[in-house]
Parts: structure tokens; C-alpha cells; sequence
């Protein structure tokens, strides 16, 4: 039963994604995802969140359309939802942000304001409001914002991961390990037995926020956007997924795609991974309604396990 937790389209993520979100649908389908979450960007509330490509034709009118875009999302998905419904199990949600910490009562409002969403991912794309993952400027520039080293970067990354975590106990953990995708040495292991060995304090940091994911019982995705992207290993890196694993922590899976092209992008390497690690299950959700809500009530949700062989069988690649 193949499936992603994370995915965009370019209707809705223009600029940095690509394709109407009903063809990302059908090709979900036809390559044999059995369940898709979608989970298009939440929208931002100021100017100097924007990023680059959104600052034309001016930035006023790019901050002014992310609230009807997202209200429009999620109108198309509950479309898709209802068309697809035999084909397809449809979860609707949205990626959130925690640019600081008023995101955290943003994520909450989406989340409660419309009983269509199934639920959000918990996503940290930024460090002292500078984001890590858009370009290797910005990254630096984030760098120098948090004290001028990796090593306090990472610190301002993973302290920000925690507030949100504690904020919003997101029940998908997007990208734990995000931060290392543009830093000097992405494969760069954290843990104590690793090349930062002696910063003891970054590593304390991330199994502090796997403890407490694992604790309320949130699920850390292994994304496979990070391969396509040039990294040696999903996100989270081997020792934070072996330290999770030691938790008693579930995986999710997600190919973080941004439009067709990237739909189960590096899913066999991806579930080679997992394998290597011992995993043999994946977990996703299943709505209890579906498709659609009864009486305007929030569809119940069902963790799922999937072994992995059940996974690899259903892939059409």
C-alpha cells in the first residue's frame, strides 16, 4: 500500500513547484499510491516572509493572495477527494511554519477552522526567521544571525524544533533534520560517536525533541526529498533515525514532491534505507469518513501500519 504523507503541487505552491494538483492526483493513481496526503504550504502573515520569487510583481500583492490560495486548496481537495474517493484514499491537510512562535496559533487556527483537514505537518524551514533551506545565501545568512557557526546555527534549529513540537504535537514530523541539507558537511554525523562528537550539546538537543515527539506519539517521516536533492541519505540522517528507532519511534514516509516528476521520487532507495535499519513497517492514516465529513464533523482518524513489503509490492515504478 504505497503512499506519501507530504506532497505539493505548482497550483497551489507556484514558483517553486509545479503542475495542477488533479494531474499530481491521477499519477498518484496510476503508479499505485493507494493513500495521498496532501499538504500544500500554509499561508504566511508578513512581507518579510516571503521568499525571493514572491516579491513580484510586489510583495503586498503575493502576501495578499496565500489566505485565498489556501481557502481555494482545500475547496479543490475536498473536489478531489469526492472524485477519486474509489481510487485513491485522499488525506487533506497542510504543511505548517514556525517562522517564530506566533505561527503557533496560525497552525492551530487552520487546523480548527475547517473540519475537512486531517491533520498538519510540523515543519521547521527556518532559524532566527531566516530560512535554511531556500539557497546557500540564505542559509549563511542565517548562520551569522544565530552567532556565526554551524555548530550555533544547528543549536537555534533544533531549540526552534522544540518549541514547535511543544506547541503544536504535530502528529507528522516534517524533515527532522532539514538544517544539514545546505550546511559544509550534510553528511556530517551529530551523534557522539560521530565527526561533531564534541558538541555534545547539538546532539542532547535532537534526542530531547525525539524523546518528546516519541512521548505524545508523533511520527517522523522519512523523506526522500533529500536524495533528490543530492544528500547521500533521506531525511533524518542514520544516527537520528537509529536513535529514534531505540525510542520506540514510528516512520512515516513521504516524497515531498513538488509536482509530478518528483511523485515517489527515490522511493526504492528510500525504502532500502529503511530496511537497512530494520524497519518493517511504515505508518499512514486512514479517515473513517471518507470521502468527505458527516454533518460537518472532523473525520476520525485510524493509525495504519503498512509493511514495507506490502509497500514495495503496490509501486508501480
Amino acid at each position: 500500500m504505497a503512499f506519501t504523507m507530504h506532497s505539493h503541487s505548482g497550483q497551489f505552491c507556484p514558483g517553486h513547484a509545479k503542475d495542477e494538483l488533479e494531474e499530481v492526483v491521477k499519477h498518484a493513481i496510476s503508479i499505485g499510491y493507494k493513500t495521498l496526503g496532501l499538504t500544500e504550504h500554509m499561508p504566511r502573515t508578513e512581507l518579510s516572509d516571503l521568499y525571493p520569487e514572491e516579491l513580484t510583481p510586489s510583495p503586498e500583492q503575493s502576501l495578499s493572495e496565500l489566505t485565498p490560495r489556501h481557502k481555494s486548496y482545500l475547496i479543490e481537495a475536498q473536489r478531489l477527494q469526492q472524485k477519486y474517493a474509489s481510487q485513491i484514499h485522499i488525506l487533506i491537510g497542510f504543511e505548517g511554519e514556525w517562522i517564530r512562535p506566533a505561527y503557533g496559533p496560525l497552525v492551530q487556527e487552520l487546523y480548527s477552522a475547517d473540519s475537512c483537514v486531517d491533520y498538519f505537518i510540523g515543519s521547521i524551514h527556518h532559524a532566527a526567521g531566516v530560512p535554511v533551506d531556500f539557497d546557500r545565501e540564505m542559509f549563511l545568512s542565517a548562520k551569522e544571525k544565530c552567532g556565526g557557526t554551524e555548530e550555533k546555527l544547528y543549536a537555534v534549529y533544533f531549540d526552534e524544533q522544540f518549541e514547535m513540537l511543544k506547541s503544536l504535537r504535530p502528529k507528522v514530523v516534517g524533515h527532522f533534520d532539514l538544517i544539514r541539507l545546505l550546511s559544509d558537511e550534510p553528511g556530517r554525523d551529530l551523534s557522539p560517536a560521530g565527526s561533531w562528537g564534541g558538541k555534545e550539546e547539538i546532539w542532547s538537543k535532537i534526542v530531547r525533541n525525539l524523546e518528546f515527539a516519541m512521548g505524545y506519539g508523533g511520527w517522523l517521516e522519512c523523506n526522500t526529498s533529500a536524495l533528490r536533492k543530492g544528500l547521500d541519505e533521506p531525511y533524518p540522517a542514520r544516527p537520528i533515525a537509529e536513535k529514534f528507532l531505540e525510542l520506540g519511534g514510528k516512520f512515516t514516509f513521504s516524497d515531498d514532491s513538488h509536482g509530478i516528476a518528483q511523485v515517489a521520487t527515490n522511493y526504492v532507495r528510500g525504502l532500502d534505507y529503511l530496511e537497512s535499519l530494520g524497519v518493517k513497517e511504515l505508518w499512514t492514516l486512514e479517515r473513517s469518513t471518507h470521502p468527505g465529513t458527516q454533518n460537518g464533523q472532523r473525520a476520525q482518524l485510524t493509525e495504519k501500519s503498512v509493511p514495507i513489503s506490502k509497500f514495495r509490492a503496490d509501486l508501480k515504478l
